[in-house]
């Protein structure tokens, strides 16, 4: 089964409409991509929102919740995790210490290196960030069967792995 023509056809059309001369495929893909991106940017800010907690913020934190126990990261590795600068790093790091998010501590291993620690504050906060977020993205593909789900995830896998660490 089809599903109904949506804006991105109709947009589609007008454009082959004006422009004959160009192959307007790509934004059957990419314009849809787009929109679904704006709706997902939406159901992130209303998860993190709920936990008192900007994107930047959830992004350092579900870092150091994914390192495990005792979540703690260096803030080299924290920088790669999340596709910053060293001087954003630090400024986010300062701003999460302040809130009393994450400490910082002398690493056992290095006494000139530093070691970023989340909080029992951070922990509380991420994890019920994540858990909207989980609760939220079922919503947004509640119109896909779970196999359409898997095709959807191997096909956007397959079109990313050119774009991995790039960002």
């Amino acid at each position: 089964m089809t599903a109904p023509a949506d804006d991105v056809d109709r947009i589609v059309d007008a454009w082959q409409r004006e422009r004959p001369d160009l192959d307007f495929s790509p934004l059957h893909v990419l314009s849809r991509l787009g929109r679904v991106a704006k709706h997902l940017d939406r159901a992130r800010k209303a998860a993190f929102a709920a936990s008192a907690l900007e994107s930047w913020e959830f992004d350092v934190l579900a870092a150091l919740r994914r390192a495990g126990s005792p979540y703690e990261l260096s803030p080299t590795s924290l920088l790669r995790q999340t596709l910053v600068s060293s001087g954003t790093m630090t400024n986010r790091i300062d701003r999460l210490t302040a809130r009393g998010l994450v400490e910082r501590r002398t690493d056992p291993n290095d006494g000139r290196g530093i070691l970023v620690r989340m909080t029992e504050s951070g922990r509380e906060r991420v994890d019920h960030a994540i858990a909207e977020l989980v609760v939220a993205e079922r919503e947004l593909l509640s119109g896909l069967t779970r196999a359409d789900q898997e095709r959807l995830a191997s096909l956007l896998r397959t079109l990313g792995a050119d774009f991995e660490g790039t960002i």
